[in-house]
């Protein structure tokens, strides 16, 4: 069965970890925007592209993270992973895992956040010095 990627709750979830509240991202998005408006969308499983696209935009995170980011899966190979007195076995010594894996995958999540921020950083400032 193939397991269907909740777009609109990617969405908040992402804004959420940028620290963006539903009004500023309304605002972002043009007046045609509002929170209530913000809200409804991160319920609904599927979005139209073109709105995804909007949102990508003015998030600085490419279309794809909001089409492809399951947390339930990926919380699903943290668990089967690592669990309480997981251990990893390194030649003799074994060592006990001291980190919440959750955490690392979301430290991993905003780490390629900002890298691909500063992409579009670089890419528009050649494109402005191209005009």
């Amino acid at each position: 069965m193939d397991k269907k990627i909740h777009e609109g709750r990617n969405v908040k979830r992402f804004r959420e970890m940028m620290g963006i509240k539903q009004e500023a991202l309304a605002y972002d998005l043009g007046e045609d925007w509002n929170q209530k408006k913000i809200s409804l969308l991160e319920q609904k499983e599927t979005i139209d592209t073109p709105i995804l696209q909007q949102i990508a935009t003015v998030l600085k995170i490419p279309v794809e993270a909001f089409q492809n980011f399951d947390e339930e899966q990926a919380i699903n190979i943290i668990s089967n992973t690592f669990h309480d007195g997981a251990v990893a076995n390194a030649g003799t010594a074994n060592f006990n895992c001291t980190f919440n894996p959750l955490d690392k995958v979301m430290e991993l999540f905003e780490r390629l956040l900002a890298s691909e921020r500063e992409k579009v950083e670089l890419m528009k400032e050649i494109l402005e010095k191209m005009k």
